[in-house]
């Protein structure tokens, strides 16, 4: 085989495996690079177009080299790549991750993305069976929160796990007698991380009518240990803090688009898709900006943070803690989520249901044209579709061209890749 035989296979082969590589996972992804002569020098330039000084090191050309990198890194392995949330190595896939899809590199703008892959949980729709007594009129009284717990005792791994990070959290250390918040967050992170949604969702939205559950609900997670100080810290201090950590960083972007609201939406949300909006929600938990219930009086959810002392950045700090406090897609998620019937019928009433009930019921299997339910809003735009009687929810929604699939360009250029390998092969005589 001749020199441009070899460059050509070469080439080839690398465009197979970039398109294989398309959408998985950045450890991966940087392997495939760093072991390439081509891809590995640009990886090493824009490692040092992020870093702080990193104009410096390259020179006068700094710009000029940041770019050429960008843009031939954008048809590498690394573009497109995810992580998992909760994966083993997160942190340091999250690093390579993000050694592309900065926002601005020396005055670069390039297209914001979305650090962790899709996830899909198959939602119970089924209620959890209540323990309270029938009621004399036929309908049995329905909690939500009580029945979440006991159905979390009864999963082993939800119980295990709930009782690991409730443990981490209560234990005082050492003569101050005050708890280990790494490890207690540590623990928090690996609950919600790990546990279905249909369990922690549960836990920490089931909807209350009294104080005393109300003030139940926000000791879900411990807030006395997990975040909790003598005075709020500032927003902006928190965030920082935030954006210094690769996780915190890539659950606050995955927050920001998934919970992204939009005034022109029926649902409120521009992504309409309330489970990923409470999904992204969770994985802010046991970070710098742990968001949680502000009393036992309301559903209002926010980071334990202030903007009293953010001087002439009061404007950002409030925009930042507004997109907890105000923001009418997350606001619409969590009161869908508790908005269901806090009734169930008897034995004696299962095939009796009044008109209404029965109406209510129809609303929550075949919801009008335009109404969002738990998961996605259903329309002529955004059909859904059915899986017996349950609707995916906690589906991340990630860009269309995040994830190739067959109808994409890269999933239409697998095949042609494929065969002009398996053409040059044959040409050389391999």
């Amino acid at each position: 085989m001749d020199l441009w035989g070899l460059y050509l296979l070469h080439l080839t082969t690398y465009a197979l495996l970039a398109v294989v590589l398309a959408g998985s996972d950045c450890l991966m992804a940087g392997d495939m690079c760093s072991s390439d002569d081509t891809c590995s020098p640009r990886l090493r330039t824009l490692r040092q177009c992020v870093a702080g000084n990193g104009s410096m090191k390259l020179g006068p050309g700094a710009r000029s080299q940041c770019a050429n990198a960008v843009s031939a890194l954008l048809s590498s392995p690394l573009h497109g790549c995810q992580c998992k949330r909760g994966m083993k190595k997160e942190k340091n896939c999250l690093s390579i991750y993000w050694s592309l899809h900065q926002s601005i590199i020396h005055g670069l703008n390039l297209v914001e993305s979305y650090p962790y892959e899709t996830v899909q949980w198959d939602y119970d729709y089924v209620r959890l069976a209540s323990i309270t007594a029938d009621s004399d009129v036929g309908m049995v009284p329905v909690n939500r929160c009580l029945d979440a717990a006991k159905a979390c005792n009864v999963d082993d791994l939800c119980q295990k796990l709930r009782t690991e990070y409730v443990s981490a959290c209560i234990k005082p250390t050492g003569k101050s007698g005050l708890c280990n918040r790494v490890k207690c967050n540590k623990a928090l992170r690996r609950f919600f991380d790990r546990v279905p949604a249909d369990h922690t969702h549960e836990l920490l939205f089931c909807p209350c009518k009294d104080t005393a559950c109300a003030e139940r609900r926000r000791q879900t997670i411990v807030p006395s240990c997990s975040y909790e100080s003598v005075e709020k810290p500032s927003c902006l201090t928190q965030r920082r803090f935030c954006e210094a950590d690769y996780v915190c960083k890539s659950r606050l972007a995955q927050f920001q688009y998934d919970c992204e609201p939009s005034e022109v939406s029926a649902s409120g949300c521009k992504q309409r898709n309330y489970g990923a909006c409470l999904l992204a929600y969770t994985g802010l938990i046991g970070s710098p900006i742990t968001p949680n219930y502000l009393d036992n009086a309301t559903s209002s959810v926010a980071p334990w943070c202030s903007c009293s002392a953010s001087g002439n950045q009061r404007q950002e700090c409030q925009d930042f803690l507004d997109y907890f406090t105000d923001n009418i897609c997350l606001r619409n998620a969590l009161k869908v989520f508790g908005s269901e019937s806090d009734q169930q019928p008897t034995a004696g009433q299962s095939n009796t249901l009044s008109p209404a009930h029965h109406n209510r019921q129809n609303s929550t299997t075949s919801p009008p044209e335009g109404i969002l339910t738990r998961g996605y809003i259903l329309d002529k735009k955004f059909p859904t579709q059915a899986m017996g009687n349950e609707l995916l929810v906690g589906q991340s929604t990630l860009p269309s061209n995040s994830l190739p699939n067959a109808a994409s360009p890269l999933g239409l250029l697998l095949p042609v890749a494929v065969s002009l390998l398996l053409f040059r092969l044959l040409d050389s005589g391999c």
